[in-house]
C-alpha cells in the first residue's frame, strides 16, 4: 500500500519528535551520571574536588594553628562576635579613617584602571573633622556626585575639636606607611564607602596577589618550611579568601540597571571550591580574635573621645561587651597561642625577616589601581599590621617594662579588620548552601538544552 505525502509527513514528524526527545533524555541522563559520578570517583572514593565544594560549609574539628573548632567559631560569631562587632563599627570613632590614598607604587609603574564609578572614594568633608586632624591644605567638600544615590551617604555632622584627643602617634614596625604624616592622609568614612564589587578586575588586580604570594608569602611545601612562614602565608590566604567573598556577596549583577546582588557561582570559584582558603579564613579569624582579646586591657581603657558624649559612652561599653563577654571567654578562651613562636636561636632573625616581609606587602597595597579598593587593601593589612604588633611586639612576654602602645588608627582598623574577617565567616556559613545548590545544579555540573531545539519540540507537539 502506498502512503500517502501527508501520511509521509506525519511519520517524519512523529521520527523527528522522538529523536528530539532521545535527545532530552540521553542529556537528562548525563546530567545525572555526571552528578553521580561527583560521588564515586574510579576507585571507589569520594572525589574530593566536589565534596569539598558541597562541605565547605561543613568544617569540623580543631581549626589547624588554633585553639577553637570550626563549630565554635561559627556559634560565637552567630551568637556575640558579629552582631556586636556590627554595631561597633558604626559608631562615629570606628567610622573614619585616616589614610594615604594618593601614593607611587614602590614596585612597578601602575597601569591599572578602574572601570565603574563606585571605585572612587569619597573623602569627608572639611567641616566634619576637629581642627587637630585637618590637613594644612583644605579638604575636599561634598562630592555630590560621588555620593549620588546612595541613601547611606548622609554625613554625621557630630564629631568637633575634642575628639580622638590622648591617642598616642607612633608608626607601626609591621607596615609601610608612615603613619604619623598627617599632611598626606585624607580622612574617609568607611560606612559611605562599602567594600564590595568595583569592577576593578584583569592583569592589574592580579598583579598584586602574584607579588604578594611569589615574593613575599609564598606557600612552601610543608618540609620546606617552618611554621612562622607558613602562618605568614595563611593570614594573606585567609585575608584575600575574605575579600573575595565580599566582593561575590555584593556584585554588580547588572550594570545597566545598576542591580546589585550576591554572585555566588563567583564565591565558589573564588573560595568555597578551596578547602584550604576556607580554612586559611577561619585561621586569621582567630589569629586577629586573639590580638583583640590580648589587648583587652588597652582597649577598655582607651578613650574613645569623638566630642558626643552619648555615643562615645555607647563605643565604650560596646567595646566592653566584646571583651569580657563571658561566651567568648568560656567557648574560646585562647583563639590562637602566639608563644609558641619565635623559638631557639634563629627567633629574632626569622621575625625581622618576616616583619620584612609583612611591610613589603603593606608596600604593596601602594600599587593597586582602584581607589576604594586601596582603601580597603590599605585598612586591611594594617589591622593585620596592629595584631601582628599586639601579639609579637618586643619580647612576646606581655610587654613587661615596654607597655603597648596604639594608635587611634590602628585599633580603628583592627577592628574594621575583624568584623570583616567576622562578616566572611557568617556568609559562608550562611550562604554555603546556596552556592552549593546554585553550583552543583546549575553552571558546574548541569546541563542546559539550547532553548532553540526545545522551542522546536514543544513547537512540534503542540500542532500534533
Amino acid at each position: 500500500m502506498v502512503k500517502t505525502e501527508v501520511e509521509k509527513k506525519g511519520h517524519r514528524k512523529w521520527i523527528w519528535v522522538l529523536g528530539a526527545l532521545i535527545v532530552v533524555f540521553v542529556a537528562m541522563a548525563m546530567s545525572m551520571s555526571s552528578r553521580t559520578a561527583t560521588k564515586i570517583s574510579l576507585f571507589g572514593g569520594t572525589d574530593r574536588a566536589c565534596q569539598c565544594a558541597r562541605d565547605t560549609h561543613k568544617f569540623s574539628g580543631i581549626v589547624e594553628d588554633c585553639c577553637c573548632d570550626y563549630e565554635t567559631v561559627d556559634h560565637l560569631n552567630n551568637e556575640v562576635l558579629h552582631p556586636s562587632l556590627q554595631e561597633i563599627v558604626k559608631t562615629p570613632f570606628f567610622r573614619y579613617f585616616k589614610v594615604k590614598l594618593w601614593c607611587d607604587c614602590p614596585f612597578w609603574p601602575d597601569d591599572g584602571m578602574c572601570r565603574l564609578r563606585d571605585c572612587s572614594v569619597c573623602e569627608c568633608p572639611e567641616n566634619e573633622f576637629p581642627e587637630s586632624f585637618k590637613k594644612p591644605h583644605r579638604l575636599p567638600s561634598d562630592n555630590l556626585v560621588c555620593q549620588e544615590g546612595k541613601p547611606e551617604a548622609a554625613v554625621d555632622r557630630t564629631v568637633d575639636t575634642k575628639a580622638f584627643r590622648g591617642w598616642t602617634v607612633i608608626d607601626n614596625p609591621w607596615t609601610n606607611d608612615d603613619e604619623t604624616d598627617n599632611a598626606e592622609m585624607t580622612y574617609i568614612n568607611l560606612q559611605l564607602n562599602p567594600e564590595r564589587y568595583t569592577g576593578y578586575t584583569g592583569p592589574s588586580a592580579r598583579r598584586i596577589w602574584d607579588a604578594i604570594y611569589s615574593e613575599n608569602c609564598p606557600k612552601y611545601p610543608s618540609e620546606e618550611s617552618c611554621q612562622e612562614e607558613r602562618i605568614l602565608y595563611k593570614l594573606i590566604s585567609g585575608l584575600h579568601s575574605s575579600i573575595s567573598i565580599h566582593i561575590a556577596a555584593d556584585y554588580l549583577l547588572d550594570e545597566a540597571k545598576n542591580m546589585w546582588g550576591p554572585n555566588l557561582t563567583l564565591m565558589h570559584d573564588r573560595v568555597l571550591r578551596y578547602p584550604d582558603r576556607v580554612s586559611n579564613l577561619y585561621f586569621t579569624f582567630l589569629f586577629v580574635l586573639r590580638a583583640v582579646t590580648k589587648a583587652t586591657d588597652y582597649l577598655e581603657q582607651a578613650e574613645y573621645d569623638t566630642g558626643n558624649p552619648n555615643e562615645d559612652l555607647k563605643t565604650q561599653s560596646l567595646m566592653r561587651q566584646l571583651l569580657y563577654n563571658p561566651k567568648l571567654q568560656s567557648a574560646c578562651p585562647l583563639p590562637f597561642d602566639e608563644a609558641k613562636l619565635w623559638k631557639g636561636q634563629s627567633g629574632p632573625e626569622l621575625k625581622q625577616k618576616i616583619q620584612k616581609e609583612f611591610r613589603n606587602i603593606s608596600a604593596s597595597m601602594d600599587c593597586v589601581g582602584c581607589e576604594k579598593c586601596r582603601l580597603w587593601g590599605k585598612l586591611q593589612v594594617l589591622g593585620l599590621g596592629t595584631a601582628l604588633k599586639i601579639l609579637f611586639s618586643v619580647d612576646g612576654k606581655e610587654n613587661l617594662g615596654n607597655p603597648l602602645q596604639l594608635q587611634r588608627n590602628e585599633v580603628i582598623a583592627l577592628m574594621n579588620l575583624l568584623n570583616r574577617l567576622s562578616e566572611s565567616v557568617r556568609l559562608i556559613h550562611e550562604m554555603g548552601s546556596s552556592v552549593e545548590t546554585a553550583t552543583i545544579e546549575g553552571k558546574i555540573y548541569g546541563y542546559t538544552l539550547p532553548t532553540g531545539i526545545l522551542k522546536r519540540i514543544w513547537s512540534c507537539l503542540l500542532k500534533i
